[in-house]
């Protein structure tokens, strides 16, 4: 897999280019890890991630994946199958997977 990983002042674009399943897990969490402390905000930009599994879950929601306290998640480029895995983890469970967390511009009542 393919990472690009992008740095302006305090916020990191990282851009997968591939599908996220638990392969492609290892890398990805390698780039969250490498981010410069002085990154408050993290944009994960799916436009080319056609497939993600429960690993995309873990690298987006788990408190490790922020990699810092504080610091902000967010998700752009969501291709069909990545965006139907969102909502159905949080149909399943909303008080872990809140996607106004992560979509800050969705309505809480779609997030539900």
């Amino acid at each position: 897999m393919n990472i690009t990983t992008r740095i302006d002042g305090t916020c990191a674009r990282i851009t997968p280019h591939g599908d996220i399943d638990r392969d492609t897990f290892p890398p990805l969490q390698a780039a969250v890890e490498a981010l410069p402390a002085r990154i408050t905000d993290l944009v994960w930009d799916l436009h080319q991630t056609p497939f993600m599994d429960v690993a995309g879950l873990h690298l987006l929601f788990a408190p490790a994946a922020t990699g810092i306290s504080g610091r902000t998640t967010t998700v752009t480029g969501l291709r069909s199958q990545p965006l139907r895995l969102l909502l159905l983890a949080t149909d399943v469970n909303p008080a872990v997977f809140d996607l106004s967390r992560l979509l800050p511009d969705t309505p809480s009542t779609l997030a539900r």
